[in-house]
């Protein structure tokens, strides 16, 4: 038995002040729709200050399921999870803790990048937080078409439409192509197909 509260707090302090208050009704608690990077340290809080368990479903969630299929995709195509090239659209926190998941699972962090709404995260940029800062890339790629090419996996966590058919033809043989955006994924699968 689950209850959906719903709770409009823009100040991180007192968001988790309220669900402490909260919490000894609940045998664990599920956070959602909080944003990077003020979700990363909610969540860390309330792990240390509660005595059940805190949940982030935009994070451990998507993360769970894509890994999953992560692995079921790399079986059916016969490549090795160390040696795939991964492509991030978006680094809010679906994508960063996506990204951390895949690495648990064996890809090498030197073969992830990660893109944002200004491009390929990299030592150029001075922009970035923290938690991007940890996602830098060593590439000459700066736009996703850039760095798209040759990829084996894209993994799509960002806007609609943002990826064309030539943009998947780019990447390695038998690509992946996990496009999530919600409610418009970055590339529909008839066009990802063409």
């Amino acid at each position: 038995d689950v209850f959906d509260i719903e709770v409009e707090c823009h100040d991180t302090d007192k968001l988790i002040e309220i669900v402490k208050a909260i919490s000894p009704t609940f045998g664990g608690i599920n956070l959602e729709d909080i944003k990077a990077p003020e979700c990363f340290e909610i969540e860390d809080r309330l792990k240390k200050e509660l005595d059940i368990p805190v949940f982030h479903d935009d994070q451990h969630g998507t993360a769970i399921i894509s890994g999953a299929a992560l692995l079921n995709a790399l079986e059916l195509n016969g490549k090795k999870i160390n040696e795939i090239r991964v492509v991030v659209n978006g680094a809010g926190a679906s994508a960063v803790s996506c990204s951390r998941f895949y690495f648990s699972l064996g890809v090498k962090p030197e073969n992830l990048i990660m893109v944002d709404s200004k491009g390929v995260i990299n030592r150029e940029r001075t922009d970035l937080n923290d938690i991007k800062k940890q996602f830098i890339s060593d590439t000459k790629a700066r736009t996703l078409a850039d760095a798209m090419v040759g990829a084996d996996l894209f993994l799509g966590l960002s806007v609609g439409n943002v990826v064309t058919a030539d943009m998947v033809r780019s990447m390695a043989s038998n690509p992946i192509v996990f496009a999530m955006a919600n409610p418009t994924p970055e590339i529909s699968w008839e066009e990802a197909t063409a």
